[in-house]
């Protein structure tokens, strides 16, 4: 193994490629080591490009109109499911690497960032013109911002809780935000400026919520921990009314879910001032 570390090491320090070889050379800890070792993981970095190709579809089915667009909600869904398995298989097989990491992030950068905001001006934002324009990219620059700000801060935060609404329930929000329309399309049209500016708002707040530093709580310690029996009824419940609707369901959840992170900061504050 250290004769494979040293020949991994001199190939990155020189770079002494032959110009037809693929490769990544990373640092990793092995053994309470750091060595250097070739090649990536195949089943997490699948995942990941699976949930990519999601994302990619996702934005030409947008780009097509009118349509589409359930096409291009269903592949951001399809992709924030993939976008999970990843991290579980990356865990499950203990193949985790920064290169994973790295393509992760950028993955959800497209995924969660760059196809919802297509999708929601292709929707509704684009007769709004340079207006329409700015909302949709605030979304997305937001949606960077916040990954970048989640990379640099791993072992910093408490993972008990998300600083700003993770990317992919931005991403949901902005989506179920789209389907629910498409079912009042009668009463509400696509096209009347009252609607086109509700969604400019929504898709800018969405935005924001995802570079606040309210907290989130991420669930990551339910899969370890005991709960009462009566949070399986609970959930029972909340499934029966998303099937009733699901994109009103779903839209319902995550809406009381981002509106969780303002109402904890305010319920903090008025405590300690009681205090």
């Amino acid at each position: 193994m250290q004769l494979e570390h040293q020949r991994n090491r001199e190939l990155a320090e020189t770079d002494d490629y032959d110009g037809l070889t693929f490769e990544v050379i990373e640092n990793a800890r092995v053994a309470d080591k750091t060595i250097a070792q070739k090649g990536v993981y195949l089943i997490p970095n699948s995942f990941t490009l699976l949930s990519l190709l999601a994302a990619f579809y996702s934005i030409t089915q947008s780009a097509l109109g009118e349509g589409h667009y359930m096409r291009a909600c269903v592949a951001i869904f399809i992709s924030a499911l993939l976008d999970g398995l990843d991290g579980r298989a990356a865990r499950l097989f203990n193949a985790q690497s920064p290169f994973g990491e790295q393509l992760d992030s950028l993955a959800d950068c497209i995924a969660f960032g760059l196809a919802p905001a297509l999708l929601i001006y292709h929707y509704a934002l684009e007769p709004l013109g340079r207006i329409g324009i700015a909302c949709a990219f605030v979304y997305a620059a937001c949606a960077a911002l916040r990954l970048a700000r989640f990379n640099v801060q791993i072992g910093v935060v408490d993972k008990k809780y998300f600083v700003g609404v993770a990317s992919p329930l931005a991403a949901i929000l902005v989506t179920t935000f789209v389907m629910v329309h498409m079912d009042w399309q009668v009463e509400l049209p696509a096209t009347s400026p009252a609607f086109q500016i509700l969604a400019a708002i929504w898709v800018v707040v969405a935005g924001f919520l995802m570079v606040s530093n309210l907290k989130y709580y991420s669930f990551k310690e339910f899969d370890k921990k005991r709960v009462p029996f009566v949070a399986l009824i609970l959930i029972v419940f909340a499934l029966g009314i998303v099937l009733y609707n699901i994109p009103a369901g779903l839209l319902a959840i995550s809406v009381i879910y981002a509106l969780s992170g303002p109402v904890t900061a305010v319920w903090s504050k008025v405590k300690r001032k009681s205090v």
